[in-house]
């Protein structure tokens, strides 16, 4: 149910956009509903982008021209937006803060994660990226904003490890001689995002006002500097189907939609919960690859998919309910 921003709200770019009177935490269940649907969405976008970025390369796109796509759109569908809603100050994010997240969510965690790929196959980094977003944001969330570790938690956060690894150990592709660097430029991606996670929970910001301040700080960065020192040419030659699919994965899903239905993750379920969704993110890469390169997974990329859907549902706490019977109603007396 959509309430009424409050005034601490509207203050820090409208935090409170998806709360009421009753239902102000995650343990609520209306918002919790939210927050699970809000952070499935986003990892079902990753998964779309990761297949979409992977065939953007071979049709010769390189990672700055996936940055141009990316936050030139959303730039575009969010500044609107953000007319309406106190442009001095980004929606009430502030330069200063928009700046920082610019820098952790903006163009330098596009160029880590897909310059990534030049080194190192789709598998790493469907694997090794989500699943630092989920370890770190996990210990960064306990470290820092003091949420704490449930025997859930850790039980849900063995399982995705188990499930990662054997997707990772078990890729068709291993690369070349220099796919260690590709798998830390994966690694530091995560690291980056997870900064994010970490902040806007911080910040209590909203979701919408983070999306808007990140691409148009990232707009006012990227367009400049392709017009003057960038090559447009490669996506020129982008069929007009395939160049429009990219536009519509790249900005208005990947840029937009995603990081609005994260942020709502965030507020709703908190950092360290949110963080686990990234986790699905190589099971629903296998979907989306599936449907889209009609490429079937392994068994062993089957079963780690499976380890990892399981243990994000036992760590957002969704197991125990079914397994602990109901309490016996007591007759109230008198």
């Amino acid at each position: 149910m959509i309430a009424t921003t409050s005034p601490k709200g509207a203050q820090h770019g409208g935090a409170s956009f998806f709360t009421s009177s009753a239902a102000t935490g995650p343990t609520t269940k209306g918002p919790a509903a939210i927050g699970i649907a809000a952070g499935i969405a986003a990892a079902i976008i990753w998964a779309t982008y990761l297949v979409f970025a992977k065939s953007g390369t071979s049709h010769g796109l390189a990672p700055q021209d996936f940055v141009l796509l990316r936050f030139g759109t959303a730039a575009a569908i969010m500044l609107p937006w953000l007319v309406r809603n106190n442009p001095r100050t980004l929606g009430g994010v502030g330069w200063r803060r928009a700046t920082i997240l610019m820098l952790l969510a903006g163009p330098p965690f596009i160029l880590l994660g897909t310059g990534g790929y030049i080194f190192a196959p789709l598998a790493h980094g469907a694997v090794i990226q989500p699943s630092t977003v989920t370890l770190a944001s996990m210990m960064a969330a306990a470290i820092l904003l003091r949420e704490r570790l449930t025997r859930d938690k850790l039980i849900g956060v063995g399982m995705i490890i188990a499930g990662l690894v054997v997707i990772a150990s078990h890729a068709s592709r291993m690369g070349g001689g220099h796919v260690w660097i590709g798998d830390l430029l994966f690694v530091a991606a995560g690291l980056s995002w997870t900064g994010f996670t970490i902040l806007i929970k911080r910040w209590e910001l909203g979701a919408l006002a983070v999306t808007a301040a990140v691409s148009i700080v990232s707009a006012i960065v990227v367009v400049p500097a392709t017009l003057i020192w960038g090559d447009f040419s490669r996506i020129a030659a982008l069929p007009l189907g395939t160049l429009m699919a990219q536009i519509i994965v790249q900005g208005a899903l990947s840029g937009v939609v995603a990081v609005i239905a994260f942020g709502i993750a965030v507020r709703h379920l908190g950092a360290a919960k949110a963080g686990l969704f990234p986790a699905i993110v190589p099971a629903a890469t296998l979907i989306v690859g599936m449907t889209v390169t009609e490429a079937m997974p392994s068994f062993y990329e089957w079963t780690g998919a499976a380890l990892a859907s399981l243990g994000l549902v036992t760590a957002i706490g969704l197991v125990r309910p079914l397994f602990t019977p109901a309490r016996p109603l007591v007759p109230a007396k008198g």
